[in-house]
């Protein structure tokens, strides 16, 4: 039976104090993951791990601890597409998960931004972080961990 924990991107994650409230409910364990020191609570919960600043080092991290059984929290498509190849779930901090089955067109549709952005196009960034996706992060990740917590 999986054993369920919490891996976090979280450099640039809007959601951590949503993640802890989820974790403590559920007593998942967390890691923070982040390529310099960030403030985390002292609780027997949660983990940081500090990784090198080369690029990627959160990321290769992340994908390598990623197995059945962790939920991955991440904006990175490309991470989320490693994470899913070995058998984590993987959610958004808006709370969209990321499938098997819907990874392939985010991925085109990150190559097709990249192309428009380096051919001079000005295009406009993510919506704004609201309320409401806190929310729906909330219910998500709650759905998540009870789901892993049910596979065994």
């Amino acid at each position: 039976m999986p054993i369920p924990r919490i891996l976090v991107d979280a450099d640039a994650c809007p959601v951590k104090e949503e993640i802890y409230k989820v974790a403590f409910r559920h007593e998942v364990p967390v890691v923070v993951v982040s390529n310099q020191h960030l403030r985390v609570p002292q609780h027997p919960l949660l983990g940081r791990q500090v990784v090198s600043d080369a690029f990627d080092a959160a990321d290769d991290w992340i994908a390598e601890q990623s197995a059945p059984g962790a939920i991955v929290i991440t904006a990175d498509i490309l991470l989320a597409d490693r994470a899913l190849k070995a058998g984590a779930r993987v959610l958004s901090p808006t709370g969209k998960p990321f499938t098997t089955s819907s990874i392939g067109s985010a991925i085109a549709t990150r190559a097709i931004m990249a192309d428009l952005r380096a051919g001079g196009d000005q295009l406009g960034g993510p919506k704004p972080f609201a309320p409401a996706d806190r929310s729906r992060f909330l219910q998500a990740l709650d759905t998540a961990v009870v789901a892993v917590k049910r596979s065994g």
